[in-house]
């Protein structure tokens, strides 16, 4: 793995790292969201300060070279994640739904009640 993409996975795993803690001060991420990302940069930085673990496993896999196994662990992560979000979001759509017909109960109802109540006085 060449000294320039060492670098690289150095600096942006730090770059991400300060972004997330940032986000973390402002509370705009969550908790869980937040170790998932410092979680993935500390790894970056491992493999980055010890690049004998990307050639053990490039060999192991079979990659022809150590920085492509480093860019396939990056994309299985992220699209680890993105599977992660795209379930929470269809859980919290279906619960919207669920919410906007509660209301629309409810508003109904409160109507009804209210039309009986002034048509009999």
């Amino acid at each position: 793995m060449s000294l320039t993409l060492r670098i690289l996975l150095v600096v942006g795993a730090i770059l991400a790292a300060c972004f997330v803690t940032n986000r973390i001060r402002k509370s705009m991420i969550l908790m869980g969201d937040a170790i998932f990302w410092v979680a993935t940069s500390l790894l970056l930085v491992v493999i980055a300060v010890f690049p004998d673990i990307t050639y053990f496993f490039a060999d192991l896999f079979g990659f022809m070279s150590p920085s492509n196994f480093v860019f396939l662990l990056v994309l299985v992560l992220l699209m680890a994640k993105m599977f992660a979000n795209s379930s929470e979001i269809s859980m919290l759509k279906h619960r919207v739904n669920e919410l906007a017909q509660e209301n629309a109960l409810l508003e109904k109802r409160i109507r009804n009640e209210h039309g009986h109540e002034g048509g009999q006085e």
